[in-house]
């Protein structure tokens, strides 16, 4: 009888094992890509020739990420009329340069220059008006700008600015052929300059070498994507095509981490993720808010000149 008993109990921690296995199994497995997207071509600004990797008609396969273009040009004509006095609210724009810089000047009387490798991630809060214009340097120019939705709660929060300069970008070498710009966000415990912001977001600028592997864990419940900036790789432990420059994996909800596979020449992307906000998106032109009437009245302080606020007034 009592090696029945044993037999019995054997059994049961047998199948208590294989059940928290094939759970673990399930929450460390890699995410697979989801849907992926090329950038195309439009035209921003005052006719800034752009490639719009995701925007209005993905919302909101990107929560908390609203927008995503890639201004990376050859041609000087393509960008040199920039992007004029024009108000942002309930959003965040983070501006990315790779080569030659970005003027730009606000309502508040800021001043200054997003210089090459440099960042500016603007929280325009309850309202902000500027202007970026672009500007080559050595007859180069070009970079990303990614913009972020804020919740209902902070999206009349008081303007501010985040500029960090190229030097102040740590870049990790997390391993062989493995290179990391951290810009916001913390890997193999070095923290990004950018902080407190609150879609609690990763960007990371990461380069591998050629057939490169490279795994990187994702929070729970956290969106996730990767856009090609250079040569090529799988995004997926599925063996999935590999994607080129230009191209954006968005990965799904499922897993705690992503799998990079470099391609024969190497791959460079943009990596983030943040908290989905899961609340309603009224968005017109640069004004995202909640709520129809919130866009409206929005624009009607924009018209009648009562949209910039101190302190959370009306100045």
């Amino acid at each position: 009888m009592s090696s029945r008993i044993i037999s019995r109990a054997s059994y049961f921690l047998i199948i208590t094992f294989i059940i928290f296995i094939s759970e673990w199994h399930n929450m460390s497995q890699s995410r697979a890509v989801a849907q992926t997207f090329s950038a195309l071509e439009t035209l921003e600004g005052a006719g800034v020739r752009l490639r719009r990797v995701f925007g209005y008609s993905q919302v909101p396969l990107f929560d908390p990420f609203l927008m995503l273009d890639d201004f990376r040009a050859e041609r000087p004509g393509d960008y040199i009329n920039g992007f004029p006095w024009h108000p942002h609210r309930g959003i965040e724009t983070v501006t990315y340069m790779l080569e030659g810089r970005v003027e730009h000047g606000d309502s508040m009387g800021h001043k200054g220059d997003v210089n090459a490798g440099g960042i500016q991630w603007m929280t325009a809060g309850s309202g902000i008006i500027h202007q970026e214009m672009p500007k080559p340097v050595n007859g180069r120019m070009g970079g990303f700008q990614l913009w972020v939705n804020l919740p209902k709660s902070h999206k009349m929060m008081a303007p501010r600015y985040q500029e960090i300069s190229a030097e102040k970008i740590p870049v990790v070498a997390v391993k062989e052929n493995v290179s990391v710009r951290v810009i916001c966000g913390t890997i193999a415990g070095i923290s990004g300059p950018v902080r407190n912001i609150v879609a609690d977001p990763e960007y990371l600028d990461i380069s591998l070498g050629p057939g490169v592997e490279f795994t990187y864990p994702v929070r729970p419940g956290y969106m996730a994507a990767a856009y090609v900036t250079g040569g090529s790789g799988k995004f997926d432990a599925a063996g999935t095509d590999e994607l080129e420059n230009r191209t954006i994996a968005l990965f799904e909800s499922r897993g705690t981490s992503v799998m990079i596979t470099a391609g024969r020449r190497g791959v460079k992307f943009l990596y983030f993720s943040g908290k989905p906000i899961r609340e309603p998106v009224a968005w017109g032109g640069p004004i995202v808010m909640n709520t129809e009437a919130e866009l409206q009245q929005a624009f009607d302080e924009y018209q009648n000149g009562t949209f910039i606020r101190k302190n959370g007034e009306v100045s």
